[in-house]
């Protein structure tokens, strides 16, 4: 072990470390809370300082310095310009090896090594998703940080083919770090289904979707192929609503005809009965960094049917149903499929347990370090 004065010395920009729990602070504050839960294990022999939002919820992660500051960074413009203004100056009065940016974006008038992660480049792939100040932003400051960072991570082989196809950057420069799943995402007993089903009068069967309300989700494919089922099977929409969800009016019609239920965002210790309670588990989305959706169905034993699209056939390989997202028939008869078929369903029950078991957040935390000791030289080993 090396003596204090001779650890590496790594500030972390968190700043997307979410305080309330909301579906907005679900994907990117997981990633993050993850990672920060494990750096200090994976590589006791780094110095990590986090700087963190005033309203950021920590994890306990002993062997983490937490700086708070005192702007409102929970205000996306104020955020933008204490990174590109005051953060600079704070790192500059420190003796730093490193600076990790946890979301994309990592101050441009800073000469520290920079590792930034990037999560997907869906503000390029699929723009009219985006507000146009929010698109032009990440567009620009991504783009930029990505250019002079020592190292790029991402969250999936498809994220990474992104960012060197699109923006031309050097393969050598671009690790993947899939997210893990949380232990919480589990089978749970029968009883306790049970009664979670019986709380809410879930019906018998039904569809379970997980996410954001939004057009990159391709909800209309899903939500045409719930309106072509006979018999019936209910569809429930578990998530907040996004940006431009053109497709509402076509959900206000089937909740009309009880073939559709949209719960809203939901407390993150409910989410594991959700999936749990359901009979399959859809995920049609067109573009994905990773999928974790899919992936957290999966570690709790729920037969999966997903876009062939993405990322997501590296989350669900065969363990589940990969369709085209725009075959609306091809939907209809994978969903008809696992509705009828038992065997199926138990079959990929145990394919999708055991791929579940692969992915987890101390490998996340090892894929990260082993990015650092890359760029400071660092020797993993002493």
């Amino acid at each position: 072990m090396r003596s204090d004065a001779a650890r590496v010395r790594i500030a972390l920009n968190a700043q997307l470390l979410a305080g309330e729990a909301s579906y907005r602070s679900a994907g990117i504050h997981r990633y993050i809370y993850e990672v920060l839960r494990r750096l200090p294990r994976q590589a006791p022999w780094i110095a990590f300082t986090a700087f963190i939002g005033p309203r950021s919820a920590p994890p306990d992660a002993p062997g983490i310095r937490w700086v708070r500051t005192r702007w409102p960074t929970h205000q996306p413009l104020i955020r933008i310009l204490w990174e590109q203004l005051a953060f600079p100056l704070l790192l500059a009065r420190g003796d730093w090896d490193l600076l990790h940016a946890m979301a994309f974006v990592a101050p441009l008038a800073l000469r520290l090594p920079v590792v930034v992660t990037v999560y997907d480049l869906s503000f390029v792939r699929y723009p009219q998703a985006f507000r146009a100040g929010n698109r032009a932003y990440l567009r620009l400051f991504t783009r930029l940080t990505c250019q002079r960072a020592a190292g790029i991570l991402t969250i999936s082989q498809a994220a990474r083919e992104d960012l060197i196809r699109l923006w031309g950057l050097p393969p050598e420069r671009v690790a993947v770090a899939y997210p893990g799943v949380d232990p919480r995402f589990r089978p749970r007993p029968l009883e306790e289904v049970a009664a979670f089903r019986a709380r809410y009068g879930l019906p018998d069967p039904f569809i379970l979707y997980v996410g954001t309300l939004e057009p990159r989700k391709n909800l209309e494919v899903l939500l045409e192929a719930v309106a072509r089922l006979t018999p019936p099977v209910p569809l429930i929409l578990v998530g907040g609503k996004g940006w431009k969800p053109a497709f509402l009016p076509r959900l206000w019609d089937l909740e009309r005809e009880g073939r559709a239920r949209w719960i809203g965002f939901v407390p993150d210790a409910e989410l594991p009965l959700w999936y749990n309670a359901a009979t399959l588990f859809a995920y049609p989305s067109r573009y994905e960094g990773f999928g974790m959706p899919p992936l957290e169905a999966m570690a709790c034993g729920t037969p999966v049917i997903a876009a062939r699209a993405s990322s997501l056939p590296e989350v669900v390989g065969e363990a589940g149903l990969l369709i085209d997202p725009g075959d609306v028939e091809g939907w209809v008869e994978g969903i008809r499929s696992l509705v009828r078929d038992a065997e199926l369903r138990e079959t990929l029950r145990g394919r999708g347990l055991a791929r579940a078991r692969r992915f987890t957040w101390e490998a996340t935390a090892e894929a990260t370090v082993a990015l650092y000791n890359k760029i400071t030289h660092n020797d993993l080993s002493a």
